[in-house]
């Protein structure tokens, strides 16, 4: 529905070290353009520093065979939680959502690291639909990235 805040969260079982993945995520973004070509073509910088509340981030990604672009606003980044929050700013999801905030966390339990992504929206008109291909997305980045440490 129109105006109602929505949540969803996914939680991928990460094997290649959950320090690794947060550092990547938070301090080193425009990395993922050589770690994932297929979803992300680019990560600018456009205000700020990387890994730190308040920096202005342009990615250019690949989702649903469109080249799309966001601006997401950094917030909330915590190296000891390591978590990382982007707001989005601008973009083309803007068509469909009143607001967006994707948020990544990892977390170890019993020796196992998990990468959790959640992406909290409002939808502009009923009809849209929620982003579960999104999330998909998500789970389908943090799989590439663990293919890609682990060579």
């Amino acid at each position: 529905m129109a105006g109602l805040p929505c949540k969803l969260i996914a939680q991928v079982a990460f094997k290649a070290g959950g320090d690794v993945f947060h550092h990547l995520i938070s301090n080193k973004p425009h990395h993922l353009s050589n770690v994932t070509p297929g979803k992300i073509q680019a990560c600018e910088l456009h205000q700020g520093d990387y890994g730190t509340n308040g920096s202005v981030i342009l990615w250019k990604y690949t989702f649903d065979s469109k080249p799309p672009s966001l601006k997401f606003l950094g917030q909330d980044i915590d190296e000891v939680k390591k978590t990382i929050s982007y707001k989005m700013l601008e973009g083309d999801l803007l068509k469909y959502y009143k607001n967006m905030l994707i948020t990544m966390h990892v977390e170890t339990r019993d020796r196992v690291d998990f990468v959790t992504w959640t992406v909290e929206y409002e939808l502009l008109k009923p009809e849209n639909q929620h982003p579960i291909s999104l999330i998909g997305f998500f789970i389908d980045l943090t799989k590439e990235v663990e293919t890609h440490i682990f060579g």
